[in-house]
């Protein structure tokens, strides 16, 4: 009969863990949804001071529900430059805040007596939260219900792994085993395992407060529980970073060590209030009387709260310490271009990375531009000295052409993403595919310029004076057209929409003005046949500009 109870006992707590892990899932995809701008416009004030740094790591990590995607999003931003190593650690330091959330949560639906417990009433908030998302046309009810459904379940999980810690406390065999755990170092260590096996600290808390309150284990071993599962989360952060880059694999590490170090400072304040006969589960049994679930879910915040208090002002001694364990590797040689905004570890945060594209996609506007003065200035005035310059920045072009169309196409299929950033991203396509033709078309211009120069020829002082005009108002487009693309700004628009339009007349106007020059003879057929096609391929070049500052049509709110 013990045995079966045991077995029971068993697979309802890997139920209860399993519905848990998938509401905090559900809750993390939708919060991220649900907040994915104010998300975007947090994650980009990273680079201000330290507290910054704590802040938007714990309201980041709070909003989402979930520090290892904070965690791996950080290192995603470390990774492409973004940020500093000493902001990164920051963000982490205020992670480690934002997580204890879930531990309050848990703790208060664990709280209030009578004949309906507070667990039972938040369970409910997962039918009506899945009644939402069933039936709701728009978008913004269906996430909401995602995120009650999500919240709901929490404490369905809750009950089952409460519910199973029941059964394991009526066995005075299971009572006695664990009571004889009561050496800190292995409490901590097995804490650690379990979190990182299941890569969820949420979880480890929550099972924590479980046996806490059902007299499974005392207020100490919980405590002891919680401050390893602190470590066992880094595992996640620690798989992200070795995957990457050296900055990614330093963050990782401060990640590591910053958690060590919190429960090191700890152990050793225990064994020093151990020569008083004083506990920390003593001190908050005092703090909180007849709670076991406050008092655990309390000292989980107290503990990383005072564990970044203690670390903040080491920080910048710590960003020097792991640069010394990881140092500076030289870039292999077949790695000549990478994205700068993005890469696989902003997946863990899907809003987040659609910010970072767009980011990406205008430092792929810069490129382009630059090689089109490149060219023009080869056409005009044949100094080729630009040109090593200008293919390394073509061949550039085309690897953020392919590299950045399929971290498109993996991000559009991540869930946690709102209708906007969706249609958003649908459009980035054609606006990748025009910059790299932008980059072709002034291929081409340095093309005509390399035969004029291996003919000894060049366009006479009227036609010059036409492309630098031409060019004049391709920079006036461009600067619209990126004002249009990066703020949805419809007035800037406007503005290139009759930039454009003014470009296609000039453009009218040089070839007439080329067929003048032919009939009194100033420039000759053949230069003429470049002049035209320059001409030509400088107006495809403002299609494509207007392409891009189009696609914000598509993000109008309908």
């Amino acid at each position: 009969m013990e045995i079966t109870a045991i077995v029971t006992s068993i697979l309802t707590l890997l139920a209860g863990i399993g519905v848990f892990l998938m509401a905090c899932q559900m809750m993390s995809s939708n919060l991220e949804a649900a907040s994915s701008e104010k998300l975007k416009k947090l994650f980009s004030k990273a680079s201000g001071s330290k507290l910054l740094g704590v802040g938007i790591g714990a309201l980041g990590t709070a909003a989402i529900q979930s520090s290892g995607a904070t965690t791996v999003m950080t290192i995603g931003f470390v990774n492409a430059g973004i940020i500093s190593l000493t902001q990164a650690a920051t963000i982490i330091y205020g992670a480690n805040i934002g997580t204890t959330v879930t531990a309050q949560i848990v703790a208060l639906g664990m709280s209030g007596s009578g004949s309906v417990s507070t667990s039972v009433i938040f369970s409910a908030f997962a039918g009506l939260g899945a009644f939402l998302s069933i039936f709701a046309k728009r978008n913004s009810y269906k996430t909401l219900g995602g995120i009650l459904a999500g919240f709901g379940l929490l404490f369905v999980g809750l009950e089952l792994m409460s519910g199973s810690m029941e059964v394991f406390a009526s066995l005075e065999g299971v009572k006695t085993f664990l009571a004889g755990i009561s050496s800190p170092l292995l409490l901590v260590l097995l804490g650690a395992v379990f979190t990182a096996i299941i890569q969820s600290s949420s979880v480890m808390t929550s099972i924590a407060l479980a046996m806490v309150v059902t007299g499974l284990i005392g207020i100490d071993q919980g405590i002891y529980l919680t401050m390893g599962s602190n470590i066992g989360s880094c595992v996640v952060a620690v798989i992200a970073g070795v995957t990457s880059g050296t900055n990614a694999k330093r963050t990782a590490l401060i990640h590591l060590l910053f958690n060590c170090a919190g429960v090191f400072i700890f152990m050793l304040a225990a064994w020093v209030l151990g020569w008083f006969d004083v506990s920390y589960g003593g001190i908050f049994e005092r703090l909180f009387p007849d709670a076991p679930q406050i008092q655990l879910a309390m000292f989980h915040t107290f503990f990383n709260t005072l564990t970044v208090g203690i670390m903040l002002p080491l920080t910048g001694a710590l960003v020097t310490l792991v640069k010394r364990l990881i140092p500076e590797k030289q870039v292999a040689a077949n790695t000549e271009f990478t994205l700068h905004y993005v890469d696989d570890n902003m997946l863990r945060t899907p809003p987040v990375a659609v910010s970072q594209v767009k980011r990406e996609i205008l430092r792929m506007a810069d490129i382009a531009l630059s090689n089109m003065d490149r060219s023009l200035r080869m056409a005009v005035y044949l100094d080729f000295s630009e040109k090593a310059e200008f293919e390394y920045n073509e061949r550039q072009l085309n690897f953020i052409n392919r590299e950045l169309v399929v971290f498109v196409a993996r991000l559009s299929r991540e869930r946690g993403l709102g209708e906007k950033d969706m249609t958003y991203l649908s459009s980035t396509y054609r606006s990748i595919r025009d910059l790299e033709r932008i980059g072709d078309y002034a291929e081409n211009i340095v093309e005509y310029a390399t035969v004029l120069a291996d003919t000894s020829q060049q366009f006479s002082d009227d036609a010059k004076y036409e492309i630098s005009q031409l060019k004049g108002l391709l920079h006036e487009l461009y600067k619209n057209m990126i004002t249009a693309y990066t703020d949805e700004d419809f007035a800037a628009l406007e503005r290139a929409n009759a930039i454009e339009e003014e470009i296609d007349d000039y453009t009218k106007r040089m070839e007439e003005g080329h067929v003048s020059r032919m009939e009194k003879g100033i420039c000759t057929p053949s230069v003429g046949a470049q002049y035209l096609e320059l001409s030509s391929n400088a107006e495809r070049i403002a299609d494509h500009m207007i392409n891009i500052a189009k696609s914000i049509k598509s993000l109008q709110i309908k």
